[in-house]
């Protein structure tokens, strides 16, 4: 396999493409983590790297990432520049850490500040009322959510900037794998609620990078 690296997007989007690596054998994520490596010393990111698939990498290709394995993030060469603004993560329940985990590990390999609110959904809706003043402070919220999703038209309807709502596939019977949660969001009330596909915390991270760029190349007369 010869991979067709988008070596310019950089210079395009201002982010490197990420390298998905779910369903790809160990020869070739060797070949493509070889040729990255010898090419281009810009920072990359790795993402759906699996335990085993880590593992079975051979040894000095390996120990040239920096791997989190909840996540099943990579970073090679380190990360970008710090960026200006800053992005809370919302997390409903403690077993949607996995994507909120990508969402942080994106953002940090984009440069970007961000905080983590985790276990405040609204089966005990005190528990994110105590925390929306500081939340408030932030640019944008992902809110990460699975089962009835309610997490993000609440905080849809309490903080007036962006909201980017991540699904999950966490949930009993009729969650139907994100499903419930994804038709959930994407019919929220709340005003300007946008929406990513199941699991996708690299995505919203990636949404939240534009959007502040959108805000910041403003200020600092860098629009394009």
């Amino acid at each position: 396999m010869t991979a067709n690296y988008d070596y310019e997007r950089p210079q395009r989007l201002g982010m490197p493409e990420a390298v998905l690596c779910e369903t790809k054998d160990t020869g070739s994520l060797e070949q493509l983590i070889r040729e990255l490596h010898i090419k281009s010393r810009v920072p990359f990111l790795l993402t759906r790297l699996y335990r085993q698939q880590f593992a079975d990498l051979a040894p000095e290709l390996a120990s040239l990432l920096d791997y989190d394995e909840l996540s099943g993030t990579a970073f090679l060469h380190g990360v970008q520049p710090k960026r200006p603004g800053k992005v809370a993560i919302v997390c409903a329940g403690t077993s949607d850490m996995r994507v909120a985990q990508e969402a942080a590990r994106t953002l940090t390999f984009l440069g970007i500040e961000h905080a983590f609110f985790c276990d405040i959904g609204v089966a005990g809706l005190h528990r994110l009322l105590g925390h929306i003043d500081e939340i408030c402070h932030y640019d944008v919220t992902i809110a990460v959510a699975g089962m009835d999703a309610a997490l993000a038209s609440v905080l849809g309807g309490l903080y007036r900037h962006a909201v980017i709502g991540v699904p999950t596939s966490v949930g009993y019977g009729v969650a139907a794998g994100g499903q419930t949660a994804l038709n959930a969001m994407l019919a929220s009330c709340a005003q300007g609620v946008l929406v990513t596909n199941i699991d996708n915390g690299f995505g919203a991270a990636c949404g939240a990078f534009r959007i502040l760029s959108a805000i910041y190349s403003k200020t600092q007369g860098t629009e394009r």
